[in-house]
């Protein structure tokens, strides 16, 4: 996975921190949500065979508002102080809509997460990134053990 979001990021460029801090936060999170669905498919599909459509429905599992929001208090206490005002900063951005099924805070948390998501691949950072995703795929799975 790192080497195809390296290769990913050779069409752009990777941003200095600073640069990637200055983007709009929900711009981050636009990024981040596409990377974590890539994330999560990728993991289905080598998780197990399947259907276009099984894969549909176990990947809401993952990336829906709740889950992420569930993943990123989960990960609150591995999470670096930059990493948190990235989250804080993404969380506290108004949504010019909320999807009907998802509760607003947990729609501000998630979107908290997707720009932490943008903000490590804009950087470069994918050891993290991979990291993060495979931490929260760990949260969801523990929750269904139970």
């Amino acid at each position: 996975m790192n080497e195809f979001l390296e290769n990913i990021q050779k069409i752009d460029k990777t941003r200095t921190k600073t640069e990637a801090r200055m983007m709009q936060p929900l711009v981050l999170a636009y990024v981040g949500d596409a990377v974590f669905e890539l994330f999560i498919r990728n993991y289905l599909v080598n998780k197990k065979a399947g259907h276009v459509g099984e894969y549909h429905k176990e990947s809401t599992h993952y990336v829906k508002a709740s889950a992420q929001s569930e993943i990123i208090h989960a990960l609150e206490p591995n999470l670096t102080d930059e990493e948190w005002t990235i989250v804080k900063r993404g969380r506290n951005q108004n949504p010019a809509t909320v999807p009907k099924n998802a509760d607003l805070t947990d729609y501000r948390y998630a979107t908290g997460f997707e720009a932490l998501l943008g903000y490590l691949f804009y950087i470069g950072d994918y050891k993290r990134l991979v990291e993060i995703c495979g931490m929260g795929i760990e949260v969801l799975s523990h929750r269904q053990d139970e």
